[in-house]
């Protein structure tokens, strides 16, 4: 039996014919809504044609008077954004392309031990006693209502850019800028943090010839959309591609020393690179305490300091691995013994490092693939991280339970919330009850939908390099995944530290192929000497190979 629900994607009635592309490749663009010849053509190229006007984000043309009127009379500026890589590289982009255009601008990024998330009063008090009179947000802003019914008594004006789901009203900001507002005519919404921070330096720059700045900001956007796992669609996937290829010969000195110091070659750096490795680096400083180091490393000139930030950096990335392991032991420990079976997964402790515990949730969630709430209890107030599957709207759960949180947000699949510690009795059980409506009854296993059933011959000509031009894959254009059947298991061992991972060698048509099943460990035993195959192709670039692997996703006895 399958470990995962496997889902062959029907064929197009009428099958895609598109002169110069294989067949297989026009059925897996049928797979991503593609019907037409001339749809493939932008999805091929992922050019500007992707592009939407930006002024049709909600009150663009507001912000980007308001911003001109701030750099037309000298006023100073604050960015204030979150401490993750979205929000670390949306303050990096506007800091400098605020400066460039002459404004007198500069940085806030909150501390997560001592601040916490979002926008705080305290800071707010502080920028104002700098002299900042218009604090522009992202990533962040789209739920502070007090703060910003606050800060108008300061004589400050906050602009909100934000891509978080708002709630049912929004915060009293004269200029709020975010696709997800429900009246909303965005034609593409699901942009990061630092996409909409693009998109206002897009605005600022529309009537002018400041091609130079929007190119080399879209170093900063391919990292933010990446890290935030926003999907790789529209007009994200003109900025991936296009980012991707500036990464890979970037001036940055900072990213240049990253880089060097992960082992990651230059030029052949793909959004597989960023996620695992780039992501983590740049989200560690602000998981464990201070962003700082992360922002200055995007900005330094002075190769020196980049060296001692990325420095910092890997050994702050270590450290969070560290906290992850550990955490994970403990609440994977804490969800056994409360029944890993429940509809939800629970489990809260003091000790918890708040910096990781989404991180932590996320894990437990694809291992077990059930909704999970991690939370971090304080004696007065706690704090929670969920991670959800597709089978339930984690952010529509904590909608239902807003009277009980004194602070939350997010999307479907991630959020966050703030509570005081006397009601998180009152929340667990509100969310299980929930959970339980939805959920019961349900074979809650991961899906994977399999764009084609094909014998690994297929692979053997130019399909591959054809099939590189669907890239970069990411949330929303995943890997294709295939299925071939009857293959046969010529040579199989566990590898990895813990004896996590199997390596195949699997044959069909004569033709021998190296397989990796990252987290299948478990499941040697099922091993027969035939197997129905779910796979992925991808080159293993391990030692300098190069050379074609079949990323094995799941696997069943062939009868």
């Amino acid at each position: 039996m399958a470990h995962t629900h496997w889902k062959l994607l029907p064929e197009a009635a009428k099958p895609l014919e598109i002169r110069g592309v294989d067949a297989l490749i026009a059925r897996i663009l049928y797979n991503r809504g593609v019907t037409s010849a001339s749809q493939a053509d932008i999805f091929l190229k992922a050019d500007k044609r992707l592009c939407i006007d930006p002024f049709s984000l909600p009150d663009m043309h507001q912000a980007v008077g308001r911003v001109y009127k701030a750099l037309l009379s000298g006023e100073k500026i604050a960015v204030y954004g979150d401490f993750d890589a979205d929000g670390i590289t949306a303050t990096a982009l506007l800091v400098q392309g605020l400066s460039e255009l002459g404004g007198d601008v500069i940085p806030y990024i909150p501390h997560r031990l001592y601040e916490g998330y979002g926008l705080k009063v305290s800071a707010l008090e502080k920028l104002r006693k700098q002299g900042v009179t218009l604090v522009i947000t992202v990533d962040t802003g789209i739920t502070a209502f007090a703060e910003i019914e606050k800060s108008h008594k300061m004589g400050l004006e906050i602009l909100v850019t934000d891509h978080h789901v708002p709630l049912e009203e929004l915060p009293s900001a004269n200029i709020i800028v975010d696709p997800k507002r429900s009246d909303s005519t965005c034609q593409f919404i699901e942009f990061a943090g630092v996409g909409v921070a693009f998109k206002l330096l897009e605005g600022l720059l529309a009537s002018g010839n400041r091609a130079d700045l929007v190119h080399s900001s879209l170093e900063l956007v391919t990292l933010g959309t990446i890290a935030d796992m926003s999907p790789l669609v529209s007009e994200n996937r003109h900025w991936v591609r296009s980012g991707l290829q500036l990464l890979n010969k970037t001036k940055r000195v900072g990213l240049i020393e990253l880089m060097n110091i992960a082992r990651i070659e230059r030029g052949k750096l793909t959004a597989e690179t960023v996620s695992y490795q780039i992501g983590p680096r740049l989200n560690s400083a602000g998981r464990l305490d201070d962003a700082g180091t992360s922002y200055q490393l995007l900005v330094t000139q002075d190769r020196v300091q980049a060296t001692m930030l990325a420095m910092e950096l890997e050994e702050k990335n270590k450290e969070r691995q560290r906290l992850v392991a550990e955490t994970y032991d403990k609440a994977r420990r804490q969800i056994l013994e409360d029944g890993a079976d429940r509809a939800i997964l629970m489990a809260s402790d003091a000790d918890y490092p708040a910096g990781v515990i989404g991180l932590v949730a996320g894990k437990l969630a694809d291992e077990f693939y059930r909704p999970v709430v991690l939370v971090k209890i304080g004696d007065d107030t706690c704090r929670g991280s969920a991670r959800s599957i597709q089978e339930f709207d984690i952010m529509a759960a904590l909608k239902a339970c807003h009277h009980l949180l004194t602070r939350y947000g997010g999307h479907a699949r991630a959020a966050g919330f703030n509570a005081h510690t006397r009601d998180l009795q009152q929340i667990q059980k509100k969310l299980r009850s929930l959970a339980e409506e939805q959920l019961t009854g349900l074979d809650l296993r991961p899906h994977i939908d399999i764009d084609a059933e094909v014998s690994l011959s297929v692979f053997a000509g130019g399909v591959f390099e054809e099939m590189r031009h669907l890239e970069p894959y990411g949330m929303g254009n995943r890997a294709p995944i295939f299925l071939s059947r009857k293959v046969e298991v010529v040579e199989q061992k566990l590898v990895g530290g813990q004896h996590d991972h199997i390596k195949l060698k699997l044959k069909q048509d004569g033709i021998v192929w190296d397989t990796m099943g990252f987290r299948l460990g478990s499941y040697v035993g099922e091993l027969a000497r035939h197997i129905d195959a779910v796979y992925s192709v991808e080159v293993d670039n391990f030692n300098g190979k190069g050379q074609l692997r079949l990323n094995l996703l799941d696997f069943a006895r062939s009868y």
